[in-house]
């Protein structure tokens, strides 16, 4: 009977130690790693995109592009030169600005989209998207650049020469100022690895 007693608790501690076993397998094999799982290393890369899309932004600010690709706007089409018939590019667009984030980004696999946001008549908030590459992912890092539109900015055409004053034009940002001010433009680059 002691015997007995003893073969059950046995039989007892091997069937709990394969339902522990089993129960441990069947954990991991629903969990999944994948490479845009949270981690350190996950983090250093968003950091990375994160300084290349202030830096994109930067260089193009300084040069000058940044605010070029801004008036970049066909008027009569009422979408950016080149874009397509929802308004934005999808490919890269055919500015210096443009090609600095190609250069930047899309040499080496990582999407991005391109959203200006300015004010409104009645002080809302307008959003215009200039590049539209997709829906970003959970890991997208987001960096803005303010650019301020004075009355004299002229629009620019499809061979970037100087055409009408922005203030004599159909522009997608309406003018909100006096005194020679006319908008302030918010540049968001939307970055993610794809």
């Amino acid at each position: 009977m002691v015997a007995d007693r003893g073969q059950a608790h046995t039989l007892e501690a091997v069937v709990a130690a394969l339902l522990l076993l089993t129960s441990v397998v069947f954990a991991l094999q629903i969990t999944a790693v994948t490479p845009l799982s949270a981690s350190t290393s996950n983090q250093h890369i968003e950091n990375q995109q994160q300084a290349s899309a202030a830096g994109a932004l930067s260089m193009a600010h300084e040069s000058g592009a940044l605010e070029e690709s801004i008036l970049y706007w066909n008027t009569s089409g009422d979408r950016f030169h080149g874009a397509t018939p929802n308004g934005y590019y999808t490919r890269t667009m055919s500015t210096a600005f443009g090609e600095i984030l190609e250069r930047s980004f899309g040499e080496r696999g990582i999407a991005y989209n391109v959203n200006l946001i300015y004010a409104t008549d009645g002080g809302g908030v307008g959003r215009e998207e200039m590049i539209y590459r997709g829906v970003p992912s959970d890991n997208a890092v987001v960096t803005t650049r303010t650019v301020v539109l004075t009355d004299d900015d002229r629009i620019r055409r499809a061979n970037m020469t100087e055409g009408d004053r922005v203030n004599e034009t159909g522009f997608y940002a309406p003018d909100v100022g006096d005194g020679g001010y006319y908008n302030t433009i918010r540049v968001e680059v939307v970055v993610w690895r794809i």
